[in-house]
């Protein structure tokens, strides 16, 4: 029998022991919406150069956008990029 308090504990358990788990979830959810935002613009056939025009934003900005480990993007920002690829973000809250 292990004596390792950690077996049979989940991924989750340790980072939240860590106190790494918000980090990782931001990222985790960052990569997610910055895939989608890149699939659209590419399916959509949206440079990156034509995307800044949109938003009225410089290209350095949007890169920050579409950096999937930047978190410290503002839920307004994600709004308007979704909506300006016709699409709408959607934000809900489950069971923990």
């Amino acid at each position: 029998m292990s004596n390792n308090i950690h077996v049979g504990s989940s991924l989750d358990d340790l980072l939240e022991e860590t106190g790494e788990l918000c980090e990782v979830n931001a990222v985790a959810i960052k990569r997610v919406i910055a895939w989608e935002l890149s699939e659209m613009m590419r399916v959509q056939h949206i440079s990156k150069a034509k995307m800044a025009l949109r938003l009225e934003t410089s290209r350095s900005a949007l890169d920050r956008l579409l950096d999937p480990t930047n978190t410290s993007i503002t839920l307004n920002t994600l709004d308007h990029a979704a909506r300006t690829i016709g699409k709408k973000i959607n934000i809900e809250l489950v069971p923990a």
